[in-house]
């Protein structure tokens, strides 16, 4: 009996997770994933409506002002320069998951496509092209970043770049291990029977049902990215002045004012902290909610 593509479409929809009943159980069996993922859009709205929320200018100087220690004035205090430290969190909340997003999004996407790809292929190419993420997995994600932005140059556009290359491979792993289950099921050979062609099977057929391992490493890396980004600002090879960003933040206040004004670094270090937390935390209970085997236990 001839499968048309009307049937081929329900049998997708039938095998993907439905995602109100995902929230539903992420907010009832996880409830630290639901505290993170409140923290998440908590840090959105900052950084959507930075500039209503933030009661001063981030990048205006008051010498007047230097260092002052956390008051009514100055909830957060100031730093060398005068600039209230709370409203540079706020807007480097904004700069913090700009490039997380970028990179995570494009990372992820870019590695679900080349991994559903790789395992829809097979053979040489599948082995030719593992053989090639292996050479990327080999480095670690702060030396290649640090290799592009040596390359590239400084700057949110280059910053950006230097941290998805190295998340491509991460994700692209990890979905071709559940394209390659999903290659052998009859819907696909029936899409190769109706005549449909290879990008079709790949992007229509295939990678939806890849998107559980997908949402986990998007959140991941959102995490991986943040840290990242801060990481590269912290050496000064990232996003540069006057822009607010928490990692600029602990360059400039870190080590010399360690003694003498401690708030300067140890709050941007607690909003780098909770971003990564929240982010990673809100992944970890993703994958527990998507899993099916985690879901059965």
């Amino acid at each position: 009996m001839a499968v048309t593509s009307a049937e081929i479409d329900s049998q997708l929809a039938a095998a993907r997770p439905p995602l109100a009943k995902a929230a539903l159980t992420l907010i009832r069996q996880q409830p630290l994933g639901a505290v993170s993922g409140l923290l998440v859009i908590v840090m959105i709205l900052m950084a959507v409506f930075a500039q209503q929320i933030a009661p001063y200018d981030p990048i205006a100087n008051h010498y007047e002002f230097m260092q002052l220690a956390p008051s009514a004035k100055f909830w957060l205090g100031t730093d060398q320069f005068g600039r209230d430290i709370l409203s540079r969190i706020i807007w480097g909340a904004r700069t913090a998951l700009f490039i997380g997003f970028s990179c995570a999004f494009i990372g992820s996407f870019a590695g679900l496509v080349l991994g559903v790809t790789s395992a829809y292929f097979g053979g040489w190419f599948d082995l030719l092209f593992q053989r090639i993420m292996d050479v990327f997995l080999a480095f670690p994600l702060i030396i290649m970043g640090l290799a592009v932005v040596a390359i590239y140059g400084t700057g949110a556009q280059n910053v950006i770049i230097a941290i998805t290359i190295p998340l491509i491979p991460r994700c692209a792993r990890v979905v071709r291990s559940s394209a390659l289950a999903i290659r052998e099921i009859p819907y696909v050979d029936a899409a190769r029977a109706l005549g449909f062609g290879h990008m079709r099977i790949i992007l229509r057929h295939m990678a939806p049902n890849c998107m559980a391992p997908f949402l986990i490493m998007l959140t991941t890396f959102l995490g991986q990215a943040i840290l990242l980004e801060a990481s590269l600002s912290y050496l000064g090879l990232g996003v540069q002045e006057p822009t607010p960003a928490w990692g600029l933040m602990l360059q400039g206040g870190a080590e010399e004012y360690a003694e003498s004004a401690p708030w300067i670094a140890i709050f941007p270090g607690l909003a780098i902290t909770l971003a990564v937390f929240a982010f990673n935390l809100f992944g970890d209970s993703l994958r527990d909610t998507l899993d099916p085997k985690l879901r059965s236990r």
